[in-house]
Formats: structure tokens, sequence, C-alpha cells
């Protein structure tokens, strides 16, 4: 582990908010054990530990039922640590691989039968090196016959140069945490409005309202962060997901409590519809059906 690496919270709170029933988890990682599944030589951090025992002790928890689990670039494109927790989970998770342009057919066939639905093309230049588009265009191709989607990275700068991109893709697309917006700014600054607009606009991209520690200015409170997630849950009800993010990885400021963290999600779903839609029928939407 890195020395200024914060391991994630040992005892989160009971969350006062009850999750409904069915609720799915639909952005965490699993990371190592590093003896069992060594990270990438080609890493940027070095976490710690967080096995698939602990996430689904996690899940329980918080209420939960089910995960969807997004291998991280810690991992790179060997996705042996996720797809034993989808081994051990069996349908009570799905994933969310990394993969090399060259993968086998015969690979992505396996990597199906164990529940991956999606790959995730990162661009965030801290956490991977640079990929070509064109890198990403073979993969997208050899995904399409599995019926997988696109999970991507990136952050708010980077909106202009990536947002043609994802409409060249041609697939059903979900995009990270908001697409990281700078919270500092605003709903209405034009910024976040360009990226509502590609939400209106293509009703094939989705996002994940989540990760409110990451964009904060105000940690341990969320309160400027939920503007942002509560607009775009209101007005895109059906292309809205929510996960924990949990380990939490190359968290800076603080190490957030993950029951905290699920009481957030009233704050920006206020309707039982709303929260339904969000937790247990989009997830189940896009990774079980």
């Amino acid at each position: 582990m890195d020395k200024d690496y914060l391991p994630f919270h040992p005892q989160p709170s009971k969350p006062q908010f009850r999750v409904p029933v069915g609720a799915v988890d639909a952005h965490c990682h699993v990371f190592g054990p590093g003896e069992l599944f060594p990270y990438s030589p080609k890493r940027k951090y070095t976490p710690c530990d967080a096995s698939k025992q602990q996430l689904f002790a996690l899940r329980d928890f918080l209420g939960f039922i089910r995960n969807v689990i997004v291998q991280a670039s810690c991992h790179g494109t060997d996705n042996a640590a996720l797809l034993d927790a989808l081994a051990e989970a069996g349908d009570n998770a799905r994933g969310v691989a990394v993969v090399s342009a060259d993968i086998s057919e015969q690979e992505l066939e396996q990597m199906h039968q164990l529940g991956v639905r999606a790959v995730r093309f990162n661009f965030v230049k801290r956490l991977v090196d640079t990929t070509p588009k064109e890198v990403f265009m073979r993969i997208a191709e050899k995904i399409r016959p599995l019926g997988w989607h696109i999970v991507v990275y990136f952050e708010a700068a980077d909106f202009d140069d990536i947002a043609p991109f994802l409409l060249e893709l041609d697939t059903q697309i979900v995009i990270d945490h908001m697409g990281r917006p700078d919270v500092a700014l605003g709903v209405e600054h034009p910024d976040f409005q360009k990226f509502a607009k590609l939400l209106a606009d293509n009703p094939h991209i989705w996002t994940k309202v989540s990760c409110p520690e990451r964009l904060t200015q105000t940690a341990p409170d969320y309160s400027d962060v939920v503007p942002f997630a509560k607009y775009l849950v209101e007005r895109f009800p059906n292309q809205v997901l929510w996960g924990t993010d949990w380990p939490h990885p190359n968290m800076k400021s603080h190490m957030p409590d993950d029951g905290h963290l699920v009481d957030v999600i009233p704050l920006i779903a206020p309707t039982p519809e709303l929260q339904q839609a969000l937790l247990v029928d989009n997830p189940n939407t896009l990774y079980w059906q």
C-alpha cells in the first residue's frame, strides 16, 4: 500500500435510510488480495487489499442484495480478482471488465458466463496511460455481439474532447460519477448543462450519480454535490445508477463512511418512485436482463 493511501472506513455506520428491496450497489471494486491476485506492474497506485468477502459483508450490512463490480486500474487488464468475486457471488453480482484489443472471443465468452456485462474505458490520465481511441473502437466492436455496454470514466475538463467519441461508439454507455463536474460552478453553469444535454439528446447514455466524496469541497458534508445528482435523477430517472465506490481508491481529503453515503440517497432521489428506479429497476435492466 502506498504510504499516503487511505484505507477504507473500518466501521461504517448503519444507514438511517433503508434502501428498497432488491437494491443494487452499481459501482464498487475488489482489490487483490495482492498475494493471490497481484497488482499490475503498470499501476499508478498501490491500494490496500479489499477482498470479495469484505465487499459482500458491506453489501449485506448496508441493505443491498447485489453488486456491480468494476475492474480497477491498479489491476490493469488482468481481471482475475474481478472474475473470482463474480464466481463467488453468482447471480448476486455482475462485472465491468478492462480488456485489451487483442482479447479473444473465447475469453470474452468466459467472462460473460461469469457475469461480465460491460467494459470500462478510462480517460483519467492520473490513473492510466493514454489509450488511442482506435484501440477503444476495436474493443467496442469485439464486445458488440455479447450485448455489453461501455462504462466511461473522464473528468469534466475533457468533456469536449470525449463527447463526440462517445457518439461514435454507437452502443449503450454509462458515464461514471456525473462526468466529475466542478461543483463550485453550480448546476446552471454551461459545463454541467452540456453534460445534461448529452443525456437529454441520447437516451442510450446513462450516468452514475455517485461519489459525492470525490466531488465535494466541503467534506464530509456533501451538500454542495446533492443539487447535481438530484438534477440528473429528477430529469433522467431511467438513465441513472448509484454505487458506493467502495473501497474508495485514491481518496486524499477524507475516507467516507459508507453508511453516510447511503443516507445521501433520499436527498438526491426524494421519492420512493425515484429510489426504486435508481437502485432497483435501472441496474436490473442494464445488468440482469
